[in-house]
């Protein structure tokens, strides 16, 4: 009742010339806003409000944009793709990381192809019994810029462990003389023209002539598996399950809920050992090992994103597709995003 007499004494002393600029002063708001804009599947965009554009560059490989947004803090973005953001970016690296190495019995080397940020290795270097780690991206000069805009993993870059290369992950591994307990693969997703600078590191070729003879007797393929969404596995989550099983015995996908992507993510685990899961074994591991506290993941946790919904799970099933260097087509994925 005072709302409604409130608005009748409004439109009694002038309410329609009140309301007009109202609008006006909503108008106003609207077009100060900028906004990032990626569509995340057909007909469908996601968009994040945006203080700045804080820096826009490139190297021979790739564009990179840093945005400053209003809900996620800084936003890293590269040939118009998401990647991660200050807000939330823990969650994606924890579950890239961690299920592997708690899974392993007893991880000591770690090959990480991309992640020239760091947050992968941070990661990795709160194990303690970790020995050596190496970051092992192509492009020197966007890993530098990321470095220097995401300033959170800075000491992982002091620790004694982490070695860092700049060569394609491919050439590096089929140069080195050296077998790891774990090969971890923190790279771009497949888009939509298919040209991604690393497509061939998500072939059958690939895992079956270069992962695997670089991998000890009880070694573990840890991939990001792109968006693995109801509408967005199909792109590239069920084909590259597919691609995995075609070369490992064992395979595990799983998935978690990303807040900026506006989706959810998948990532697969692969070995030629069994990949043994058990919540209470996992929670005594990282008790164990981790000398800091994990913010997202538990034994529980990761039991618990190992088991999809049925929609997924029928299309892991009836995946036929294979990633091969001749054709590593998917189906439609996230386009390009715009600052508008």
């Amino acid at each position: 009742m005072t709302l409604n007499a409130h608005v009748q004494e409004d439109e009694d002393e002038g309410g329609e010339q009140h309301n007009d600029q109202v609008a006006e002063d909503i108008n106003v708001k609207q077009h100060k806003v900028n906004w990032f804009e990626q569509e995340i599947y057909s007909e469908v965009k996601w968009c994040l409000a945006l203080d700045s554009v804080e820096f826009r560059g490139a190297s021979e490989f790739q564009n990179l944009t840093v945005l400053s947004t209003k809900r996620f803090g800084k936003a890293l973005v590269i040939d118009g793709h998401l990647q991660n953001t200050e807000l939330d970016e823990y969650i994606y690296h924890e579950n890239l990381v961690h299920p592997a190495l708690l899974t392993h019995n007893n991880p000591k080397t770690v090959f990480i192809m991309g992640g020239g940020g760091g947050s992968a290795a941070r990661e990795v270097l709160k194990h303690r019994h970790i020995e050596k780690v190496i970051i092992c991206d192509i492009d020197r000069n966007i890993a530098g810029l990321i470095r220097e805009h995401m300033t959170a993993n800075h000491a992982a870059f002091k620790d004694e462990r982490l070695q860092i290369v700049y060569n394609d992950a491919k050439y590096e591994l089929e140069m080195s003389e050296e077998k790891f307990d774990v090969i971890l693969g923190d790279l771009p997703e497949l888009d939509e023209s298919n040209s991604s600078g690393s497509s061939h590191l998500y072939t059958k070729s690939f895992y079956e002539n270069v992962v695997i003879p670089k991998l000890k007797g009880n070694g573990l393929l840890v991939t990001q598996a792109g968006p693995a969404g109801i509408f967005t596995h199909k792109a590239m989550f069920s084909p590259l399950y597919n691609t995995l099983k075609q070369v490992f015995s064992y395979v595990v996908a799983y998935t978690a809920v990303m807040p900026s992507y506006g989706d959810s993510n998948g990532w697969i685990m692969a070995s030629n050992e069994p990949i043994n899961l058990d919540g209470e074994q996992l929670n005594n591991r990282i008790g164990e090992r981790i000398k800091d506290e994990l913010r997202y993941l538990d034994g529980p946790v990761i039991i618990a994103s190992t088991v999809l919904n049925k929609t997924l799970k029928n299309s892991l099933m009836e995946e036929t597709r294979i990633l091969t260097d001749e054709n590593v087509n998917v189906g439609f994925v996230r386009k390009r995003g715009v600052c508008n």
